[in-house]
């Protein structure tokens, strides 16, 4: 097995499920008379966040998928943002809503992000789609853990069984992800910052999750030989050869002994810009279907 082979490209896959995701909202449009609509809102003038939103509103559009973007200034107040999202929840137009994070300081994210209705949730964070994820019975489910999944099981196929060690427990991708692979019949550890022989409870596992926001964190070293190795960390670093993006993995180290593992960029990043299409138009088929009902 070559190098290539190790490799798993997000990027293409991403590709592949947006262009399902277009033809069903093509689908969709013509069956409803309005394509699938996706809110972003946005507070504030954070650089990298309006290049997160700029990115989302493209892939919409070529998804063919309605965006309607919110530019807010960062003196907004909570206020005025739930007003905001109280009109979305009504527009029949809307079928997703996105809070892009972080938001300003002041601003309680939860407050927000739980005033969003449930069913236009495309996140995944409010509390009623958490609760049904742990019980077993997803709908919307967050976009980096959903993409995570689907390259698991592009790779390996059944998970049932496998040892799964998640690093780190973020209620954004470390929770989620468990019960994601849970709900697939996996043995699951968490591990974070106060876990105990965390080399050693990583080196047990078939499939490695790392997201914990720390640049090259784990080596080959942390790594089985053969285990699938998913990389979620986007960490921007200025080293000898410039700036760079590169994982929580230490990519170079890890692919020496690993079955497969994820790149950065050009991994679990466009897998989760993908996903947010992926339950926009979840979302949209489930209002329209509640309409009809």
């Amino acid at each position: 097995m070559t190098k290539s082979d190790l490799i798993i490209d997000g990027k293409a896959f991403a590709a592949r499920l947006l262009e399902t995701v277009s033809v069903e909202a093509f689908e969709f449009r013509d069956q409803h008379g309005h394509a699938p609509g996706l809110a972003v809102i946005l507070v504030g003038q954070d650089a990298a966040s309006q290049v997160y939103v700029s990115t989302k509103m493209k892939k919409a559009e070529e998804a063919g998928i309605k965006s309607y973007p919110y530019f807010l200034e960062s003196t907004s107040s909570e206020e005025e943002i739930l007003s905001l999202i109280c009109k979305l929840n009504s527009d029949p137009l809307v079928h997703g809503i996105l809070v892009q994070l972080p938001l300003p300081p002041e601003i309680d994210e939860r407050l927000i992000t739980t005033a969003i209705d449930p069913a236009k949730d495309v996140d995944g964070f409010h509390p009623v789609n958490v609760g049904m994820l742990s019980q077993g019975h997803p709908k919307l489910v967050p976009c980096t853990p959903l993409g995570c999944l689907l390259l698991l099981k592009d790779r390996l196929g059944d998970l049932a069984g496998k040892k799964a060690v998640i690093v780190g427990r973020s209620n954004i991708v470390g929770k989620p992800m468990a019960s994601l692979l849970l709900n697939e019949n996996c043995t699951v550890t968490i591990v974070h910052s106060r876990s105990r022989n965390l080399r050693y409870e990583c080196s047990k596992a078939d499939i490695l999750v790392v997201a914990v926001g720390r640049p090259r964190f784990i080596s080959s070293y942390y790594i089985k030989p053969g285990a699938v190795v998913i990389d979620v960390g986007i960490n921007r670093i200025d080293d000898d050869s410039g700036k760079q993006l590169v994982g929580d993995v230490d990519y170079a180290s890890a692919l020496s002994v690993a079955g497969a593992i994820t790149p950065v960029p050009g991994g679990v990043g466009p897998m989760t810009v993908a996903c947010l299409m992926k339950n926009t138009l979840i979302a949209a088929k489930s209002l329209a279907a509640a309409i009809d009902n």
